[in-house]
């Protein structure tokens, strides 16, 4: 059956097990986080091999802030490193910069970081949509809103003022490390997409892991409610 579907257009993954990874190690988490970006880093790189067409990242989620003030200072740091490190790659690779999330809520240097990066990445033909202070009940909750504001409540209402209007409909998630849960992550976005659970950890997770992630999901019949 391999290959009798179509290929993923928009594959998201929510990236677990960064601390895992450290722990297993016996090194300190922060070392996990940034072998986690190193993954980020090499799966952008390999976009251009896939059918890929936006690749959404769950990097920092609203419920995020709960953790260990050093951890999350440590996160923050990080995010301004990748964004300076890599995005002439962006650039040179012509991958668009998306954000999903509550992003201008976040330091105030690094919301002028992201405005640049948007800025300098929107014509790109590829999608890097990353997930920032973002929570799934809230942008709902937030699109309704918006919704009603409008004058009417209805899906395509709703779909018009999520934060992912501009993307493809989802594909395909997948959640590194074990866990078999969504966390809050597109929740209305991932209604029909077709789910993998991994248990790499997420700094382990190659191009190649992706790639194998893509095959399965070609061979898979999709019916969207149908029989």
């Amino acid at each position: 059956m391999s290959g009798e579907g179509p290929g993923a257009r928009h594959v998201a993954i929510i990236m677990d097990g960064n601390g895992r990874w450290a722990k297993r190690r016996h090194l300190p988490r922060a070392m996990g986080h940034r072998k986690g970006v190193e993954a980020v880093r090499e799966l952008v790189r390999s976009l251009k091999e896939t059918s890929i067409e936006c690749l959404t990242l769950y990097a920092f989620s609203s419920e995020n802030w709960k953790r260990p003030e050093e951890e999350v200072d440590d996160l923050m740091n990080l995010m301004r490193k990748f964004i300076k490190s890599d995005l002439p790659e962006f650039i040179a690779n012509d991958v668009k910069l998306h954000i999903l999330g509550d992003w201008q809520g976040l330091a105030a240097d690094i919301v002028e970081m992201l405005e640049d990066a948007l800025a300098q990445t929107s014509g790109g033909s590829r999608t890097l949509a990353v997930a920032l202070n973002y929570g799934s009940h809230a942008e709902i909750t937030r699109a309704a809103k918006l919704a009603a504001a409008d004058g009417e409540i209805t899906e395509q209402a709703i779909e018009h003022h999520l934060f992912s209007a501009e993307l493809p409909p989802l594909d395909l998630l997948i959640r590194t490390s074990g866990e078999v849960r969504l966390s809050n992550f597109l929740l209305w976005q991932a209604a029909y997409a077709e789910m993998l659970f991994t248990d790499v950890l997420w700094p382990d997770f190659t191009p190649d892991h992706l790639k194998r992630a893509l095959d399965d999901f070609e061979t898979r019949e999709r019916r969207f409610g149908g029989r």
